[in-house]
C-alpha cells in the first residue's frame, strides 16, 4: 500500500493508453534487524533489480538472520514469499523449546 500513489499517478499519465496493470504482493522485510520494509535509502539492506549475483549473494550473507528465530527474521520471510512460490517443494524449520521438545514450523511453496 505505500506505493499506492506513485501507481495512481502512473494510471492518470496513461490517459490514452493502455492503464498499467497494478499488482501488489507481501511487503518484503529489510535484510537489516528491525526493518519492517526494504528502503531504498539503506541500499545494503535491500535487494534493488539491478543488482548483481554477487551484490546479492554479499547482502543475503550478511542480513539478520538469528539462529532458530523465525518471526521477524527476513531470510524466513525472503524464502516463504519470494523462493518457494517459485518451486513445488517444501521444509521445516525445527526451533528447540525452553522446556524442552521442539516445534516445528513447516513451509510449503503451495501454501
Amino acid at each position: 500500500m505505500d506505493q499506492r500513489k506513485v501507481n495512481m499517478l502512473a494510471r492518470d499519465y496513461c490517459k490514452d493508453s493502455i492503464k498499467p496493470i497494478i499488482i501488489s504482493s507481501h511487503m518484503i522485510m529489510g535484510l537489516g534487524e528491525g526493518q519492517e520494509k526494504m528502503s531504498k535509502s539503506s541500499p545494503n539492506s535491500a535487494i534493488f533489480m539491478e543488482d548483481s549475483a554477487k551484490d546479492v549473494e554479499k547482502k543475503i550473507n550478511k542480513a539478520y538472520c538469528p539462529e532458530m528465530v523465525i518471526e521477524k527474521n527476513p531470510i524466513a520471510d525472503y524464502i516463504k514469499y519470494i523462493i518457494l512460490p517459485g518451486f513445488d517443494y517444501e521444509f521445516t524449520i525445527v526451533k528447540n523449546l525452553e522446556g524442552g521438545g521442539t516445534e516445528n514450523r513447516i513451509y510449503r511453496s503451495n501454501e
